[in-house]
């Protein structure tokens, strides 16, 4: 329930600029330049740090302060940067040429590139590296929410060696619990403590959500100013980003009534909202390395990605617990009983799901109750206002009267509800009651104290003693797997109300064991291939150079599952044509020159087990031919032959030539283990590669088991045109749509198209991931361009459509489903997106409008 309800005024923590504060912490220094590489602010402690012999002043060439071979690094770290809030680390950097050692993290802030450094832990830096598998493995053990955070304090803890390491999560009304605690014995327990929202304003909430991490030293070190205070735009840095920045004396007051001389703060996001925070204390002042608290923040990403996996896995469990609340509600219904005779049936299968102390039922007219319910006057008296007050959703409410004052009159009795209404614009419904019950919350200090009279100086508080508060006149609270069920049990009664027909329930038990076949078998394919490419990202990373080179490699040989996926899935999962997809794993090499590459033989169609292995295969043969054999040089070429033997075995010769002199590799590298070791392990086959001087050479032999000869159908399918991966250069705004909705309801998916979108030149990227949202975009602004998932969670984004083309705005939509392109154009698409999609697709799109 929300003990404390929030006003809509700030407070005076809320106004706080404090990422204007134009100060870092000591322990660190901060440069800002100008994109040509000169000194527009720094720390008033470079010169120190850095050993020169005066602090920088304005219009000083970076090159004039730091080595460079040091600044060539940070170059090249500010060219990774790959969006706003986004940052690049560098480890071990000599920036003065003197052989001290800084950590340097950059971000760019109003236009200016922000280098900030510390002094490197030289001796401690491969162990902090060293802790990253270890400590990732322990938080995949946990299969509960409760021992994923003890777990995550526990780590945290025995890392970074703070006397008091919490998680804290937020409920609903954004005040915070202490969940989860590690601490010296010493110290007295928070855990099971509430903090009040004011605690965390409104703009460190932001803060939080923007950058993660966030360390105090020392409370009672002075701060570094920044000079000077403001920049050319006559405002202080944005420090949002910033690792060094210093701190609010309102927060520092704050954290030295608590006892604390240092603090570290790890938020924790899920769905791009503040889920918790970890929250470290420490008596005395500490600063654990940057490397050992980068390791820490990539803990906490894994926490977050840890904590999604097991509420989605409780809310799959969920969900199948609804579905069978609501199968065997529509089986009884479905022999004609009136759905107000079926109340106590209603009950019944509700009891043990969703707690509570009456039922209310009103349908047709009639009115039906049990349990401690309002009277049928009494109902009757609110009916109206259930749809008026609360909309047309489920809603829940821990004390009604709040909401619709007439329900005061049987609050003594049924004070919480749970309304499911069952119709628009009449008052059929169905109502859950709970009685009053008085609650005792424990907080962490008064929590009104939090808050300040009107013209009063706000003050921290310096009581965080366990504080007892009894609430009265409210029900305990609705969780959101109740609410859940109820929207689902909502769905299942309105189906009841529209009579359907004992064949139209005969046939939804049919499609409903139909669709657990589909979906078991779909839980079986998608847990091989989301363990095929864990493999591929753990065996990959020991190629890989570099970052954006971890990417390239890991992205080509997903690319070759993806193809040969939709090979297979043209073909409704069964065999499909090798010809194709050696034909396109090749394209992107040989351009325009066809004769580059030859393909002999006769096509075959090979079995989908085996499919998957032999794009990875021909994925890395032609890799390694683009970077070291024939196909790097022009002159070279690629012969592929496809022959049946006397019994019946596939033979795929691959042949190089005209490229430079070959040498075989010094180690045998991931790739190669791909080439050498699939065919014989995975499908029982022969492989042999031979690196001559002239050009590599390889055979194998698949077993004939996984062959067929291909039918008509498929020797008449058109040739695949090639499609070659690439990254477009980004266009001119003037050549691309000014303003692009994407309405999608994964937030992985948006930000990736939305970030494809900028990179092609489109300026204003607006995303909704509701037809409310998507509605409500279009009347303020229509769009130039949309881009609609055809098939948002539980709604239809028919309203979207029917508002863009009234609109006249031209629209694609995106989906995963290979059919119904029929009804598609029927709703005015100009085109349809098949997912996934990339920036190839969507670059075509924008070239076609």
């Amino acid at each position: 329930m929300n003990l404390h309800q929030r006003n809509d005024t700030l407070s005076e923590c809320d106004r706080e600029a404090i990422h204007h504060i134009a100060a870092v912490q000591n322990f660190g220094g901060l440069i800002a330049a100008d994109p040509q590489g000169r000194v527009v602010q720094a720390s008033a402690n470079i010169a120190d740090l850095l050993g020169l012999a005066d602090r920088p002043a304005t219009g000083t060439p970076l090159a004039a302060i730091i080595a460079p071979e040091a600044l060539a690094a940070l170059n090249q770290a500010f060219a990774g940067l790959t969006g706003v809030d986004t940052l690049e680390r560098r480890f071990g950097l000599d920036l003065s040429g003197k052989g001290q050692l800084f950590d340097c993290a950059v971000h760019v802030s109003g236009g200016l590139r922000v280098i900030e450094f510390e002094h490197h832990a030289r001796n401690d830096f491969a162990d902090h590296v060293s802790m990253i598998v270890p400590v990732i493995a322990q938080l995949e053990q946990a299969t509960s929410v409760a021992a994923l955070c003890d777990t995550a304090a526990r780590l945290v803890r025995q890392m970074t060696g703070y006397d008091r390491v919490m998680v804290y999560r937020f409920h609903p009304d954004e005040s915070g619990e202490v969940i989860a605690e590690d601490r010296d014995e010493a110290l007295e327990p928070f855990k099971g403590l509430r903090y009040p929202a004011a605690d965390i304003p409104q703009q460190a909430r932001e803060l939080f959500r923007r950058n993660r991490f966030r360390i105090i030293a020392d409370m009672d070190s002075d701060p570094v100013p920044i000079l000077p205070a403001t920049g050319p735009d006559g405002a202080p840095l944005d420090l949002s980003m910033s690792m060094l920045r210093s701190h609010s004396k309102m927060h520092l007051a704050y954290m030295r009534n608590m006892g604390v001389g240092a603090s570290l703060a790890i938020a924790i996001v899920r769905h791009d909202r503040l889920w918790g925070m970890i929250s470290c204390h420490h008596r005395e002042a500490r600063l654990p390395p940057y490397s050992l608290r980068t390791v820490a923040e990539l803990l906490s990403q894994t926490f977050s990605l840890m904590l999604d996996r097991i509420l989605v896995a409780q809310a799959e469990a969920l969900r199948e617990r609804a579905r069978q609340l609501n199968d065997r509600l529509l089986l009884r219904l479905a022999g004609g009983v009136t759905l107000a005779d079926s109340l106590p049936m209603i009950e019944e299968l509700l009891r043990g799901t969703i707690q509570h102390d009456g039922i209310s039922l009103f349908a047709d007219g009639e009115y039906r109750a049990s349990g401690e319910a309002p009277s049928e006057a009494e109902f009757r008296a609110i009916a109206p206002l259930l749809a008026s007050t609360l909309g047309g959703a489920t809603h829940s409410s821990t004390r009604l009267a709040d909401q619709i004052p007439e329900a005061a009159g049987f609050a003594h009795r049924a004070a919480g509800a749970l309304v499911l209404p069952l119709s628009r614009g009449t008052r059929d419904s169905l109502v859950l009651w709970r009685r009053p019950l008085d609650r005792v919350v424990t907080w962490a200090g008064d929590p009104t104290k939090a808050a300040a009279a009107p013209g009063e100086l706000l003050q921290p508080r310096s009581s965080f003693a366990a504080w007892a508060e009894t609430v009265r006149g409210h029900s305990a609270d609705w969780s959101a797997d109740e609410c859940e069920i109820a929207a689902r049990l909502r769905r299942t009664l309105i189906e009841v109300i529209l009579r359907m027909s004992e064949d139209l329930t005969r046939e939804r038990a049919r499609a409903a064991e139909q669709q657990d076949l589909l979906i078991a078998e779909l839980n079986h394919r998608v847990r091989n291939i989301l363990g095929l490419i864990r493999a591929l990202v753990a065996q990959s990373q020991a190629e890989a150079l570099s970052v954006p080179g971890f990417a390239a490699i890991i992205g080509g040989r997903i690319a070759a599952l993806a193809a040969a996926h939709d090979n297979i899935t043209a073909r409704n999962w069964g065999p499909a044509s090798l010809m194709r997809l050696i034909e396109a794993e090749l394209a992107p090499y040989c351009g325009a020159d066809r004769a580059r590459v030859r393909l002999v033989g006769d096509d075959v169609l090979v079995a989908p087990e085996a499919y998957t292995i032999l794009a990875l295969v021909v994925h890395e043969l032609a890799t390694n031919s683009a970077k070291y054999g024939s196909l790097s040089a022009r002159a070279g070429s690629v012969e592929v032959t496809l022959a049946r033997t006397a019994f019946g075995d596939l033979s795929l010769r691959w042949r190089e030539a005209g490229g430079p002199p070959v040498t075989a590799p010094t180690r045998s590298g991931f790739g190669s283990t791909i080439i050498n070791r699939s065919v014989p392990h995975d499908l029982g086959g022969e492989a042999d590669v031979r690196y001559k001087l002239a050009g590599v050479e390889a055979d194998f032999l698949v077993p004939a088991r996984y062959l067929t000869a291909p039918d008509r159908e498929a020797r008449n399918l058109p040739p695949r045109p090639p499609e070659p991966q690439r990254i477009p250069a980004p266009q001119s705004a003037a050549s691309q749509p000014g303003r692009v909705l994407v309405v999608e309801d994964s937030i992985i998916i948006a930000l990736d198209t939305e970030e494809n979108l900028k990179r092609l030149g489109v300026g204003d990227v607006q995303l909704e991931s509701s037809v409310t949202g998507a509605l409500a975009a279009i009347a303020d602004s229509p769009p130039d361009f949309a881009i609609i998932d055809f098939n948002l969670g539980g709604e239809s984004s028919e309203p979207i459509a029917d508002a863009l083309r009234a609109a006249g705005v031209r629209f694609v939509l995106a989906t995963g489903y290979a059919e119904g392109a029929g009804s598609f154009e029927r709703l005015g698409a100009a085109a349809v997106l098949r997912k996934p999609y990339g920036m190839t697709e969507i670059e075509r799109l924008l070239a076609d409008a």
